[in-house]
């Protein structure tokens, strides 16, 4: 089995590994540490997984560690901290759009894309974009409102 030498940029800080060819993003942020992307479906469906690759929404389930070199990759950390939440975090915590936790790190760096496109969204147009990320929990609605809030008010 040959290994390859990867280095990305996760959330601004260098971090290289020796991988199989066929390692997921997925499963190199995990295995180093980076466990606030969560593991899902493992096939595309589900957004779970979804970090940010120059700017864009992408299920790092599907994608391959040694395709990301070059690339800066944002997980759901590079958002906010707990001492200060990203208008986005604090958006979810104040209606209330998170109930288990699990869709929320894919669903928030969605968003973020979005917001970043298109700091003005409708409706419409955040229903479509976090179309790919699934939430047993929520209903959605709550999710919506809390990225409207972001959007009316202008902060990403």
């Amino acid at each position: 089995m040959e290994l390859y030498e990867v280095e990305l940029m996760v959330n601004d800080r260098a971090v290289s590994a020796r991988v199989r060819a066929e390692t997921t993003l997925l499963d190199f942020l995990r295995e180093n540490n980076f466990t606030e992307v969560k593991r899902g479906c493992s096939k595309g469906d589900c957004g779970a997984c979804t970090v940010l690759i120059d700017g864009r929404p992408v299920p790092s389930c599907m994608t391959i560690a040694l395709q990301c070199r070059g690339k800066k990759i944002y997980t759901v950390k590079s958002l906010g901290s707990w001492d200060k939440l990203h208008p986005l975090q604090q958006a979810f915590v104040d209606h209330e759009a998170v109930q288990c936790g699990f869709c929320t790190p894919g669903m928030l760096m969605t968003a973020k894309a979005l917001l970043d496109e298109k700091p003005r969204a409708s409706r419409e147009e955040i229903r479509e974009a976090i179309s790919g990320n699934l939430c047993r929990c929520t209903g959605y609605q709550k999710i919506v409102d809390a990225i409207e809030a972001v959007s009316k008010g202008g902060k990403k």
